[in-house]
């Protein structure tokens, strides 16, 4: 995905300080969609069919298969900050 954004040269030389702040800030976020919020996961997978396009499947409980399978919004822009609330 880094490197769709064309951010992926910008990348720390160790792979420990590629998930630090510093590394990350002024480069978007990731949101991810928890488990328990099933109709935005219900939502998200009528509106992108990852079934037919990547072959993840959203079982009866809401997981996704296969199992190391993640679902998030990301949002990209140059001024975007990690906060917590």
């Amino acid at each position: 995905m880094r490197e769709e954004l064309g951010i992926a040269d910008e990348d720390a030389a160790a792979i420990r300080d590629l998930f630090s702040p510093e590394s990350i800030v002024g480069r978007g976020i990731r949101l991810a969609i928890r488990r328990a919020e099933s109709g935005d996961q219900t939502k998200l997978f009528t509106l992108l069919e990852p079934e037919q396009n990547v072959g993840v499947r959203l079982t009866s409980g809401f997981l996704l298969e296969p199992e190391q399978s993640t679902s998030a919004l990301v949002v990209h822009h140059p001024g975007a900050k990690y906060f917590v609330v």
